[in-house]
C-alpha cells in the first residue's frame, strides 16, 4: 500500500494518540528521588583533612552527653552495632543508607542544625558512604576519624588521643586532588612532579565547637 492510498482520517488519529501516548510518558515521569547537589570539584577538596572530619577527642562531650546538637551515627550492620557501638549512637546501615526513611531522617537532623558524625570499624568503610553524602547535599555530616576501632583503643580516655599520631599515619603523600584536576594534568603531564601535602595538628576542640 502507498502513502497516498492510507486513510488520512485514520492517520490523523493515530498520530494523535501516538502523540498523548508521548506527553502523558513525559507528565507522569518520575525526576530522581535523590540528585548529586556537589560538584566534581567539591568532592575532591573532601579527600583533603579538613572541616569534613572529627578527631576522635572532639566528641568526649558528645558522648557525656554535654552537648546535644551532635548525633553519632554507626554505619555497620544491626550485628556488628548491638555487639558494641559508641555510646549514644543512632544506627543506619550503609547498605541501606539512601533508602527513603534513612534519608528523610537525615533531612529532618539537617533542618534541625544536628551535625551529624559518622563511623564505621574504621575510616576506610566509611569513607564512601561519607562522601555520598556529601555531594547529595548534607553538608551538616562529617566523619569519624579512626572509626570505632580506633575509639576501642582509646575508649574512656578519648582526650589523651589529642597527642597520638596514629591517624596522621594514614595521611595521604600526595596532594591527589590537585594531580586529579584537569588543568594540572594538562600543563603538566605524566613527567609531574607530585606535590607533598602538609598535615597541620588540628587544634584542640569539641566537634560542637568546629560547628558543621
Amino acid at each position: 500500500m502507498h502513502v497516498h492510498e492510507l486513510n488520512p482520517k485514520r492517520t490523523a488519529i493515530t498520530l494523535l494518540i501516538f502523540t498523548a501516548v508521548i506527553i502523558i510518558g513525559l507528565i507522569t515521569l518520575k525526576s530522581p528521588r535523590l540528585k548529586f547537589e556537589q560538584d566534581v570539584s567539591k568532592t575532591l577538596e573532601m579527600i583533603e583533612w579538613d572541616q569534613g572530619c572529627v578527631y576522635p577527642y572532639e566528641i568526649a562531650d558528645v558522648i557525656d552527653g554535654k552537648v546535644d546538637t551532635v548525633l553519632l551515627v554507626d554505619l555497620r550492620n544491626t550485628f556488628e552495632f548491638a555487639k558494641g557501638n559508641i555510646p549514644g549512637s543512632e544506627n543506619i546501615s550503609s547498605v541501606e543508607l539512601l533508602n527513603e526513611e534513612n534519608i528523610d531522617r537525615l533531612d529532618e537532623l539537617k533542618a534541625n542544625n544536628i551535625c551529624v558524625v559518622v563511623y564505621a570499624n574504621d575510616q576506610l568503610e566509611a569513607n564512601g558512604p561519607w562522601m555520598i553524602l556529601r555531594q547529595l547535599g548534607f553538608d551538616n555530616v562529617k566523619l569519624l576519624l579512626g572509626g570505632y576501632d580506633y575509639y576501642k583503643q582509646w575508649e574512656g580516655k578519648l582526650a589523651d588521643s589529642y597527642g597520638d599520631d596514629a591517624l596522621l599515619r594514614g595521611a595521604p603523600k600526595f596532594d591527589y586532588k590537585e594531580m586529579a584536576s584537569s588543568s594540572n594534568i594538562a600543563k603538566t603531564g605524566s613527567s609531574a612532579k607530585k606535590s607533598s601535602i602538609k598535615i597541620a595538628r588540628k587544634k584542640k576542640t569539641s566537634v560542637a565547637e568546629g560547628g558543621c
